[in-house]
């Protein structure tokens, strides 16, 4: 069969399977179905458990993670609103669709793949992952078994010798597309051509591969300077209906049937009409600002990352919207800007970072006066230091919806509702 036509149909299908599963979510926010994936508990046959430091709570079914990370949130926020169940996964497992695997060597000096050990240094060889992209994982191990073939050496830290660092893969969830990214120490890199044209022949549905260079010794993974090896050097995905460009660098979510929960219940949530004044804070690559644009009269979008800005910019047109203006400001400086200028705001979007805001923002955000706020945390215990001094400035929190954005770990989402007291 033509390579072209399978890589197709599997697209296809994977995209199908992600409608699948987040239309089944929608019905049941992740409580019933697929009851034999959520039974599965004790380790869950993860011979790294407790060793990665990632999947925490690998010792428990997933009806019980789900009960407690909802009660975290309750202790939390149970004293401003009410706490709507966790919004959790159909099946919970391979949901990462962003996998990245640091390359060594062992004690014999054999290539090894993975991660490092919880609060170590050590790398620790991982074949296969519960919750990371299958596919991504097979990639990883077929360059691994290929640098023997093509004699390529791998990074070793100690002595500063070898090509390759790191191997990240980004693959989109609704349409299948795959990029990986070959982190080098150096831009040197030996028949990197044939090396490229065997990896796409063992992995057709590749679409593109990118070398990136980092000759630093810091631990970041990403270095500044990339060529594209193969295809355009990006992928595309779906969201909410609309379509993101992904680069190597871009933040998207790794969760895409999680982040389309988030995001659908954040919009629906600023209960918009479609003739309302949206601000969104924080806004990264416009992500919640252009689902929001769909419903309101127009979004002032603010960010303090210029490629971030450049991306969300990117993505509204791709996506033909124009009700959307980005600015490039800090997100408190911005909101001053716009009460001083006198623009009536009816909705605040927020999704700040796990340091949540800061008080300047807030108050800033208070001044602006909209009629309600959205906000969405990536950590309950700086939501709920916010949403207390919102208290203070006028707001009163309505409900907040936990969302489960990573099976087995011990981190929690929630998107909370607040209004203004008149």
């Amino acid at each position: 069969m033509d390579e072209r036509k399978e890589s197709g149909r599997t697209a296809k299908n994977l995209h199908r399977k992600c409608r699948q599963e987040s239309n089944g979510l929608a019905k049941n926010d992740g409580h019933r179905g697929a009851s034999e994936n959520r039974k599965k508990a004790s380790g869950q046959g993860c011979a790294h458990f407790k060793k990665c430091g990632s999947c925490k709570y690998l010792d428990m079914s997933y009806e019980e993670q789900l009960a407690k990370k909802r009660r975290e949130v309750r202790e939390l926020m149970e004293k401003h609103c009410k706490v709507k169940p966790v919004i959790g996964m159909e099946n919970p497992f391979h949901y990462r669709h962003k996998v990245q695997a640091v390359f060594g060597l062992d004690q014999k000096k054999h290539i090894i793949s993975g991660v490092y050990e919880e609060k170590s240094h050590r790398l620790l060889p991982v074949e296969s992952c519960l919750i990371e992209d299958e596919k991504s994982d097979e990639i990883i191990s077929t360059i691994r078994s290929m640098l023997r073939s093509f004699k390529i050496k791998a990074y070793d830290e100690d002595t500063g010798y070898g090509l390759l660092r790191y191997v990240l893969i980004r693959k989109g969830c609704f349409t299948g597309e795959i990029m990986v990214v070959l982190v080098t120490a150096s831009p040197v890199f030996p028949s990197k051509r044939n090396f490229v044209d065997a990896l796409c022949k063992a992995h057709p549905e590749i679409t593109t591969v990118v070398q990136n260079v980092n000759d630093r010794s810091d631990s970041l993974i990403l270095g500044a300077r990339y060529q594209v090896l193969y295809g355009k050097g990006y992928i595309m995905d779906e969201l909410c209906g609309l379509r993101f460009r992904i680069s190597p660098a871009s933040f998207y979510q790794v969760n895409p049937l999680q982040a389309q929960k988030l995001y659908e219940k954040a919009v629906a949530l600023a209960g918009l009409s479609g003739r309302e004044t949206v601000v969104d804070a924080y806004c990264g690559t416009g992500t919640i600002g252009l689902i929001a644009a769909k419903h309101a009269g127009r979004v002032l979008a603010v960010e303090s990352n210029p490629e971030a800005v450049r991306d969300a910019i990117s993505n509204a047109k791709e996506n033909r919207i124009g009700n959307i203006r980005f600015y490039r400001d800090d997100a408190g400086n911005f909101l001053q800007s716009c009460a001083a200028d006198g623009i009536s705001v009816d909705v605040l979007l927020l999704d700040p970072p796990r340091a949540g805001s800061s008080e300047e923002f807030l108050t800033a955000a208070a001044e602006l006066a909209p009629g309600r706020i959205v906000y969405v945390s990536c950590n309950p215990v700086t939501l709920e230091r916010d949403v207390a001094f919102l208290k203070k400035k006028g707001y009163r929190a309505q409900e907040v919806h936990p969302v489960d954005m990573f099976p087995w770990t011990g981190s929690i989402e929630a998107v909370a509702l607040l209004s203004r007291i008149k």
